[in-house]
């Protein structure tokens, strides 16, 4: 059985009876005549003729395929990113090359060095690297969260620092009086650093003594979540603490299993607050792992679309842009509203 040959240029001219010069300005949005420009478009349609993108880049020095780099597409929420860019970008002509990088050094620059060898448009990056050095002077790149010492490179980012002041005030307008921070971090600095200093403002604000756990993230998260469980714990198990506000939604439900294999109830015994707003199947209908902080997934990578695609164009744009957050209800707390409150900044 033999693959049928697909249609080149030189079919299409034939099909719509006209110069394949006709099919190559068509094809490169050269202005032509609305009757030739009518002819060309039926017969590609007709032929199923599907264009070389990466020849006519190799002429107009565009690929319209714009490289998103990521830790990985386990973690719901790279991966909500991940189908949101992928929609944005198309929505305006262009198609995404997806880098899991696994927030390995070495890796995302390999992707980075495999992305501008190849003429991609640009350049999105959620990244958990000092990749700012390896971009030259003009790429349009832009970052989700982090930011560079050595480099200005827009980014895109959640108000952190809001949402965490959020987080604390909504554990206490729900009877918690003394709320802890549970933190897994980046050795990288990035937006979401500014969740532990909200924290400690609204722990300041209300006079309550800041009390966390703030660790690199490591293989013995679990572990060192334990040593801290047990280390407020009082002689009779009761808990010195009775709220938690978690540095994502993976370590707040991490934690959650934590106090519930110990004998503790979540919400009566514990309340515990975490962000990102990850759902469960069906996203985004699907409910949420855990009362949450959300941050605006979609708007997020719209924005960092509409960032990249001013800088394509030479336009000045923003050093920084924030997006508001959300508290959701995600049954580890005792309001069940479900409705949403955003602090304002």
């Amino acid at each position: 059985m033999t693959s049928k040959k697909a249609p080149t240029m030189r079919d299409v001219a034939l099909k719509a009876g006209v110069a394949l010069g006709t099919v190559s300005k068509v094809i490169n949005n050269i202005p032509v005549s609305e009757k030739n420009r009518k002819k060309v478009e039926e017969a590609i349609a007709e032929l199923n003729y599907e264009v070389n993108t990466y020849a006519r880049g190799l002429k107009t020095q565009k690929s319209n395929l714009v490289a998103l780099i990521i830790p990985n597409t386990l973690n719901p929420f790279f991966a909500t990113f991940a189908n949101y860019i992928e929609s944005a970008l198309y929505r305006n002509g262009m198609k995404m090359l997806l880098c899991c990088a696994g927030g390995i050094p070495e890796k995302e620059e390999e992707y980075l060095n495999l992305a501008m060898n190849n003429k991609v448009d640009g350049v999105i990056a959620l990244t958990y690297s000092d990749i700012g050095k390896y971009i030259s002077d003009g790429f349009p790149l832009v970052v989700f969260d982090r930011f560079f010492e050595n480099r200005v490179i827009p980014r895109v980012a959640s108000d952190n620092f809001a949402g965490a002041c959020l987080a604390v005030e909504k554990l206490l307008e729900f009877g918690c009086k003394r709320p802890v921070y549970i933190r897994f971090h980046s050795i990288f600095p990035g937006e979401s650093d500014k969740r532990l200093a909200g924290y400690l403002h609204a722990c300041a604000a209300h006079g309550i003594e800041p009390d966390y756990l703030n660790m690199i993230e490591c293989p013995e998260n679990l572990a060192l979540m334990e040593d801290f469980l047990r280390q407020h714990q009082r002689p009779d198990k009761e808990l010195t603490f009775d709220g938690v506000f978690a540095h994502t939604d993976y370590h707040a439900f991490l934690f959650m299993e934590q106090l519930r294999q110990n004998g503790y109830r979540v919400p009566e015994d514990v309340q515990i607050i975490g962000f990102d707003g990850i759902r469960k199947f069906r996203y985004p209908a699907g409910d949420l792992f855990v009362s949450s902080i959300c941050q605006p997934i979609e708007q997020l990578a719209e924005k960092c679309v509409e960032i990249l695609m001013a800088r394509c164009c030479g336009a000045q744009v923003p050093p920084l842009t924030l997006l508001p957050v959300q508290y959701r209800y995600g049954g580890s707390t005792r309001e069940e509203t479900g409705q949403g409150s955003v602090l304002p900044r």
